[in-house]
Formats: structure tokens, sequence, C-alpha cells
């Protein structure tokens, strides 16, 4: 719509309000005394267009009702089409590893959990002392010893 299409426009009910409140604001400013608020404020209510009203903001500064104001082409925030990358992996797909786990690390894994377990259920059903619980410990002790073939200089291959 042109300026002076929108100029020629009808006011409502809320933007004649709009213009009385930045005549209000105007007031308290001290931009305007008590006769020229009163003039201006009976001039809004009697107008009907918003080429009525320009002339009433013409010598004021912001605040102006929004009617006043310059309006802005409309714009558009959408984001741009864009085609889609090629996908790209993160990272060169290598072929997955295989389990170095030796029959060894197989059995600790699952003797000392069971050792646990035997361990619990003895001391609760036959030997009620406490040494029962030493169980899980030498199995892993054993295991250990049976798993280097007791060379002790494979303690810690693992972390080097």
């Amino acid at each position: 719509m042109s300026a002076e299409e929108e100029s020629r426009l009808r006011l409502s009910d809320a933007e004649r309000q709009e213009a009385i409140d930045a005549l209000g604001e105007h007031f308290q400013t001290g931009r305007l005394d008590m006769a020229e608020y009163g003039e201006r404020t009976a001039q809004v209510t009697a107008a009907r267009l918003r080429s009525e009203l320009r002339p009433l903001f013409d010598d004021l500064p912001e605040p102006k009702p929004s009617v006043l104001r310059e309006q802005q082409p409309q714009r558009d925030y959408r984001m741009p089409r864009q085609e889609p990358a090629a996908r790209q992996e993160p990272y060169p797909r290598q072929p997955a590893q295989v389990s170095r786990r030796t029959v060894g690390d197989a059995v600790a894994a699952a003797a000392i959990p069971i050792a646990v377990i035997v361990a619990v259920v003895l001391f609760f059903t036959v030997a009620k002392v406490w040494m029962v619980f030493m169980l899980p410990v030498l199995v892993g002790m054993f295991l250990g010893a049976w798993r280097d073939g007791g060379n002790r200089r494979g303690c810690g291959r693992r972390f080097r």
C-alpha cells in the first residue's frame, strides 16, 4: 500500500488512544503545556483519518503513534533455501576391531563373579566365617598367575 493510500485509512479507537498516550508523554516531559495538550487531544478524538494525526505530531520527537511511523517494508526472515550438502562421514570407516580377549581373559571374567556368589552362599549356609570372602580374591590371584603363565613381567602390559 502506498503512503497516500495509508493516510486515507480510517483510525481505530485503539490508534486514537495510542496517539493520546503519546501526547500524554510529551505533556509529562514538558514539551506541551496544558492548553496545547487539551487542544491536541481534542483534535485526536475528532480525527477520522490517519492523515489528520500527522500535523499534531510534526513538531514533536518520538514517541509517536505507530500509525505515523514510517512503515518498513516487510522483510522475509525465512532462511534461504539451500541444497543439502553431500553426506560426509565424520571419520573414515575402519573395519571393526576383533576382540583380542583370550580364553584366559574370558575365564577370569566369568570366574570371579561366580566366586563372589559362591562365597556369599557358603557364608549364609555352611560356614559362618568371614574367611569365605577370601575365595574371590584367591580365585583372582590364581587366574592372574595362570593367564600370565607365571611370568611376572606381564604385569601391567595392557597399560603400556
